[in-house]
């Protein structure tokens, strides 16, 4: 998957609300929205308007930040929502809640996605008992998962589950936080995810 390497804060900028991209410093005055809500480069603070198409790839490429992906893997999301029955965009946004960084991420175990990421590819991560090094695992409910023994020491996700104890863990996760470990109760509905998402948008970019 293709990483972005120059400053995420500047992905926030450019989508005019939080992404959570930076864990704990999203949570302080040091945040860019806090400090400059406006888009970066020298055009950033200039009236802008949005010709419909626009609207529509801004959407899409907001939720691809939010979740840390390239423009194929995206697709290839989108492509297996159109195929589950029920309604696409919300098909979309459940499976992007079940990869495995997202859930690692939802449970506290680390700060951002991106550390997710890095956490399950290093092998900090089992599900059902078994190491899985694949972020884009996509979890079931009732799949166990937890720090693998050997990690749980690690200052970084000591740091991350102190900050998680804050940030709290959504409704369709149980989280046994002193164990290390949590699970799926139940795929999230369209009314468990609170980011500000049109997913019909989303739809509609990749309808045109």
């Amino acid at each position: 998957m293709a990483r972005n390497l120059g400053q995420v804060c500047r992905l926030c900028r450019r989508e005019g609300l939080k992404l959570f991209l930076k864990g704990e410093r999203c949570y302080t005055d040091k945040c860019a929205i806090e400090r400059r809500n406006y888009p970066p480069g020298q055009h950033g603070q200039g009236r802008t308007r949005f010709s419909e198409f626009a609207i529509r790839l801004r959407e899409k490429q907001k939720v691809k930040r939010i979740y840390g992906m390239g423009e194929r893997q995206f697709e290839r999301y989108f492509a297996l929502a159109e195929r589950l029955a029920g309604v696409t965009g919300e098909n979309l946004l459940t499976l992007l809640e079940r990869r495995l960084d997202n859930i690692v991420y939802r449970l506290g175990f680390a700060a951002s996605r991106a550390q997710a990421r890095q956490l399950v590819r290093h092998g900090h991560i089992q599900v059902g008992g078994r190491t899985v090094t694949l972020p884009s695992f996509l979890v079931s409910v009732g799949h166990e998962i937890r720090i693998a023994e050997g990690s749980r020491g690690k200052k970084v996700i000591q740091e991350a589950i102190e900050l998680a104890q804050r940030r709290g863990a959504p409704q369709w996760i149980a989280l046994e936080r002193e164990q290390m470990r949590g699970s799926l109760r139940s795929l999230p509905a369209r009314a468990d995810l609170t980011m500000p998402i049109n997913e019909k948008l989303i739809v509609e970019h990749y309808s045109k």
